[in-house]
């Protein structure tokens, strides 16, 4: 079985380890690419400047989206995604410690697919990670699956 293209969008190096461990854990086959700040995320995803070439910036069937970003917060970049037709389609599941109910009630309405808060524990951290993984790029269908069914 192939790994996955999934896309996080995360500042923080200790996040970025822990989801990395936290998908080598469960055995996910994810090949996991990492924009540190919206703007490279939305280089990545619209394969502009170091992401052109199509080897680089895989089309990811998951984006993993922080909301607290440098340059571009995560609601600009959610917006930007949603807004294109190239890119709306493709599973975007905000992932932060914020709990505010602003800014749920903002991310829904720039239709991100799911809201999930991270645990400060790394085994809720896993387990979330892992019904992330098994929902999100196992279960659900998406355009240009072929019919590939996971199991």
């Amino acid at each position: 079985q192939e790994d996955l293209p999934a896309l996080l969008v995360q500042d923080n190096p200790d996040h970025e380890e822990l989801l990395r461990r936290a998908f080598s854990d469960s055995g996910a086959p994810v090949a996991l690419s990492v924009a540190r700040h919206g703007e490279e995320a939305l280089d990545y995803l619209f394969r502009r400047g170091e992401y052109k070439d199509v080897g680089r910036s895989p089309r990811p069937r998951l984006i993993l989206l922080d909301l607290r970003l440098p340059r571009v917060d995560g609601l600009e970049v959610l917006g930007e995604i949603k807004s294109s037709p190239d890119l709306c389609a493709i599973p975007t599941v905000v992932l932060t410690t914020s709990e505010s109910e602003h800014d749920v009630t903002r991310a829904c309405a720039q239709h991100a697919n799911s809201y999930l808060v991270k645990p400060v524990e790394f085994d809720r951290f896993e387990a979330l990670i892992g019904s992330l993984e098994s929902y999100w790029l196992s279960l659900n269908r998406q355009p240009g699956d072929g019919g590939r069914r996971a199991v």
